[in-house]
């Protein structure tokens, strides 16, 4: 079963002033979470925070990149809390 990506307002917002190869790897991101859930060990830097959040690299290097999201597994949702740079995701 598919899991529903949503953006938040903020993260919405924050997307859209994002570099171009930036975005489309959000947009890929948010793709592959669809398909295949939150937990997405194939992407660069991935790990699990605390509770049900979780973070990857979109891009590596200077400024590097980050996404960072919250799964619910009772309603099957991710929602994408942050897109931006490294130094002011929210961890």
């Amino acid at each position: 079963m598919p899991w529903k990506v949503i953006l938040q307002g903020r993260s919405e917002k924050q997307a859209l002033k994002l570099p171009r190869p930036v975005l489309e790897a959000l947009y890929a991101l948010m793709v592959d979470i669809r398909d295949a859930g939150p937990v997405r060990g194939n992407w660069p830097n991935h790990s699990k925070l605390s509770g049900n959040r979780h973070h990857c690299h979109l891009k590596k290097g200077r400024p590097c990149y980050v996404a960072v999201w919250t799964e619910d597994k009772n309603t099957i949702t991710v929602e994408i809390i942050y897109a931006g740079t490294h130094e002011k995701a929210p961890y």
